[in-house]
C-alpha cells in the first residue's frame, strides 16, 4: 500500500514538472537515471516491436509467451533486443493522440535498459 502512494506522489509531482514538455494525451514519466544497473530492474522482455516518438518510446515486448505493451522515455532499443525495466502504470484503453492509436492494454514506465542477459 505504501508503494502505491509514493507512485501516486510521484506521478503527481511529475504531472507538475514535466506537463508542459510531453505530448498531450500522455501520462507523466520520470525520465532521470536512478543510478540502477539493468539487473536491478524487475521486468524483462524481448522487444518484437519498437515506435518513437517525440520524448517516448513504445515498446512490444514479449513476456513468457505473452505480448505487451510499455511505454519508456526516449530511449536506444531495436527489435530483438533483451531489455529490463521497472514495473510501472497500467494504464486500460489508452489512446495516443500522437499514434491516433489505442492501446488496450499498456504500461508506462520511468526506465528501459538494453540488457545483455540471453533470453
Amino acid at each position: 500500500m505504501k508503494s502505491l502512494i509514493l507512485l501516486l506522489l510521484f506521478a503527481t509531482a511529475s504531472i507538475c514538472s514535466a506537463a508542459e514538455k510531453l505530448p498531450p494525451g500522455h501520462p507523466p514519466v520520470n525520465a532521470e537515471n536512478t543510478g540502477a544497473s539493468a539487473a536491478q530492474l524487475p521486468q524483462k522482455g524481448k522487444v518484437l516491436d519498437v515506435i518513437n516518438v517525440p520524448q517516448y518510446t513504445y515498446l512490444e515486448v514479449s513476456q513468457e509467451g505473452k505480448s505487451t505493451w510499455i511505454a519508456a522515455p526516449t530511449a536506444e532499443v531495436k527489435k530483438g533486443d533483451i531489455v529490463r525495466f521497472e514495473d510501472g502504470l497500467v494504464m486500460k484503453d489508452f489512446h495516443s493522440k500522437v499514434l491516433d492509436r489505442t492501446f488496450t492494454n499498456i504500461v508506462f514506465v520511468n526506465r528501459v535498459v538494453v540488457s545483455e542477459e540471453k533470453e
